[in-house]
Formats: C-alpha cells, structure tokens, sequence
C-alpha cells in the first residue's frame, strides 16, 4: 500500500490541526408508519489524496457525497428508497446484509433489471435485524462500487437503545488505486492482472472519503465504532487491543457475550464484512492497518466531553432461526481456478474454456467447474429447510463469500471448529487450501446470489446462486 513519506507527514502534520470529520447521515422523511429516502446515482468531483498537488477525481457516488450518505432507518419499520439513475450506464443497489424480499436485493440480471441512465426505480422494504449494514452498486460492481458508489446503513434497535451522535460513528474504509497525479486510476479498470489474481487492490485508504481523518471522541465515554470494509478486494489487518476496542456485532450480529475481547490478533476484516467496536478512550489513538508495516489511516481526538455522556446498553442479539442439527440439506462447494491455481476443466456458458478462452472471457474461477451465473441454481430448496455448505477453496487465494438473505452460522473451519461460536456472518473469508463449513435456515423465498465479494473474483467466475421455493 502507497503510503505518505516521512516528507509528506511533516507537510500534513505541519499544516494545523485536521479537519474533525463527520459521516453525513439522511434520518429520512416520515410516511405514515414508514420512512422514504430519495437517492440519487451521479458523478462527482473529489479529492482522494492529501498532497497539495494532488488532482481532485472523477467519482461516482449517491447523492454527491463521498461517502454517500448514512441511511439510519428502524426496526421493523417499512422503507421507501426513491432511487434515480443520473449515470452513463445502468446501476442497481442492493441492500448489504439486510434479510429482506428478494426482489428488492437489487442484484441486477437476478432479482431485477438494472436500472437505465435516467431510469428510477422504487425499493421498499422492512428491516427485521437491527445493525451495521451497507447499500452498494450492485451492476459491474467491480467497477462501480470502485468508483464510490456505495453507503452506510444503520438499523436502529426498535426498543430505541442507541447511543448519541458524539458516541457513535460509522467508518467506511476503502482502498482507492490512484495514479500519479492522485487520482483514481480508471484506466487500470477491468485488468486481467487483478482478475486473476488477488483482486483490485489500491494504493492509499480513506476513512468516509477523507484521508488521514481525525474524529473526536469524548473521554471516558462508551463510544461504538462500526467498522466497513468497502474496498473491492483489500482484507484489512486490524487490531482492536491496540486501543482497548471490544467486539460488539460481526456483520450486524450482535455476540451474545459482547462486549468481548478478541483473543487474537489480528482481526481480519474482509471486503464486505463489518465489525463493531466499543471503546471507552482514555486518550488519543489510531485505527491501523498491520498487514505490512503499521499504517495509522484514522487518528481519534480524545477530549473531556462538553455535555454529559449517556450510558451504554448492550445491544441485544437479533432472533435468527437457528439451523437444524440433522435434517439438512448438505451441499459441497469447490473453489478451483485463479493464477496459481486449477485452470482446468472450467466451463463458462456451455464452453469448455481453453488458454485462449480464458483470455477471451476473463473467465478465471469456477464453482463445481461453473464460471460465473449458470442458468441453473446451484441447488434448490423448500422454505423452512437447514442448509449445510461445505466450501472448499482450492486456490492459492483467499475469498470473501457472501450470501445473500440470509445470515448463516459458521461452524467450522478445517475440522478445527471456529474462534467464537456462536459466529453468525453474512460474509465469511475462507483461506488458500482451507474448507469452511456454514448453515442457514432457507427461510427467505427467492433466487439468493452465492458470490465471492472480492469483485473481480465475483466477476470473473465466482458467481452463482440458489434457490428457495415456497
């Protein structure tokens, strides 16, 4: 990762205090019993780097803002998202983690059509888990969700134990690939390199679009940090023992025994997954990325607080049905393909590929020697039934996989069991040459999209689905 040279620091450093960053958020307006928003796709101009000479760079976002803005919605509580296509080419938005009716997941080519440049499409639905959550692009998400196009999405515990403003803060960490001049690097876009290999990766972190933010917090105070990973293929290395932060919630899951402390280091954060953090500061820190040499990305003003501190209620666990312990349905995955890997009997759209059709269709990775969506689900299911997913990677890569309407329990990896149990996720990371296993209750009726969210893994063959039949 690019990181600011020890002339660039003192530069930073010497040019006053930064800026106190807050993540703008959009409560929404009232509707009888619901609440709407209105969302509107388009490009925006935006500095990425902090150099002086650095150039701003064309991005794509919702509603102007990098980051997008904050949908914090309720409970149980029905939503109307009015969203607009003000781009050159179609988009859809799905609703990340969030349990809800399947035609309103947004995954284009599956669940909807994508919506054309100045098309608008109406999203409704309920929330039933309170958490951390996140809306992105969900057409060419490769592309687009690496041009910005995502947001945060708070659901509020409908018995209304929340923290306030100062005590709660939502981080959206993304990797950018900039080029010399500091700006995002569209040209690299779609390369073979990145396809085949790890995943786009970038050269500089933003913490809510900004660079090297710093946010104040109140001294002393239980403070809740939510944690995204927007980055399109970058797990990041974190440590939450570094400041004191305990685990809260995975993937909006709250832990039954939170706040609990992480027993190991470090915390790998995927794409796509989140972590919530509470923390009861005592004086100034950093948010670090350890994967290389510490990297300090996000800096925290501790300060006595000008107003008194509420208290902190832990957040109750959300009711998810719980998987069957012997009538299930079991299904084994293999994950082949990739640099490094099995380029072998790999077919795409009836094709047997070859060296050459490899090139040609970018088609890299495969599920059971499927690359990309099939025509068929890789398996289908009565509503109500346990589903068991034996997923085996045989690749010389790591992979983010996300399941989408559902949240699932993991419950082993390699034979070994898992770290915390019970884990549930919405997105789990399963290693080179490791197996993973994970159940679900099929209790959400529709074509369900099973996809690595490193997203040019996804794109380039790591995309399937399943269904659940009434």
């Amino acid at each position: 990762m690019l990181q600011p040279s020890r002339r660039d620091a003192l530069k930073l450093l010497g040019g006053g205090a930064a800026a106190l960053v807050m993540m703008p958020s959009m409560s929404g307006a009232k509707e009888g019993a619901g609440t709407s928003f209105k969302l509107v796709a388009q490009p925006v101009q935006h500095k990425l780097h902090p150099a002086p000479d650095a150039q701003e760079s064309t991005l794509w976002s919702y509603n102007g803002q990098v980051t997008a803005p904050t949908l914090r919605i309720k409970q149980g509580e029905r939503v109307t998202i009015e969203f607009t296509n003000a781009l050159p080419e179609p988009t859809s938005i799905h609703w990340h983690g969030l349990r809800i009716a399947n035609e309103m997941d947004g995954v284009s080519g599956l669940t909807q059509d994508p919506v054309p440049p100045g098309g608008r499409f109406t999203y409704e639905f309920v929330a039933p888990d309170a958490g951390t959550y996140w809306y992105h692009a969900h057409h060419k998400s490769w592309e687009q969700v690496a041009r910005g196009l995502y947001g945060g999405l708070i659901v509020e515990p409908a018995d209304g134990s929340i923290l306030p403003e100062a005590q709660d803060h939502l981080l959206i960490i993304d990797d950018w690939r900039l080029d010399g001049e500091g700006k995002f690097d569209a040209a690299s876009l779609g390369a073979p390199m990145d396809w085949s290999h790890g995943g786009r990766m970038g050269n500089w972190l933003t913490v809510n679009g900004q660079s090297l933010p710093t946010i104040s917090l109140p001294k002393n105070a239980p403070t809740r940090l939510r944690l995204v990973n927007a980055s399109n293929s970058r797990i990041l290395d974190i440590d939450p023992a570094r400041f004191g932060g305990k685990i809260l919630a995975f993937d909006g899951q709250a832990l039954p025994d939170a706040p609990m402390e992480l027993g190991y280091t470090p915390l790998l954060l995927g794409p796509a997954q989140r972590v919530d953090l509470l923390v009861e500061p005592e004086e100034d820190f950093v948010l670090e990325e350890l994967s290389q040499q510490p990297f300090a990305f996000c800096s925290f003003e501790v300060r006595n607080p000008a107003q008194e501190v509420a208290a902190f209620t832990v957040p109750k666990p959300n009711k998810l049905p719980l998987p069957a312990k012997d009538d299930r349905f079991k299904f084994d995955l293999r994950m082949t393909g990739g640099a490094m890997g099995q380029l072998d009997n790999i077919y795409y759209q009836g094709e047997k590929l070859d060296r050459g059709g490899f090139q040609r269709t970018k088609q890299f990775w495969a599920f059971n020697n499927v690359a990309n969506l099939a025509e068929e689900p890789l398996f289908s299911v009565k509503r109500g039934q346990t589903v068991e997913l034996n997923v085996s990677n045989i690749t010389a890569f790591m992979h983010a996989m996300h399941v989408h309407g559902h949240h699932f329990l993991i419950e082993d990896r390699d034979g070994g069991g898992v770290e915390q149990s019970p884990l549930w996720r919405d997105t789990f990371l399963v290693g080179a040459e490791q197996s993973t296993r994970i159940a679900f209750v099929a209790d959400n009726p529709g074509k369900w999209l099973f996809h690595c969210h490193m997203l040019e893994h996804a794109a380039s063959g790591m995309n399937a689905w399943f269904e659940v039949t009434d």
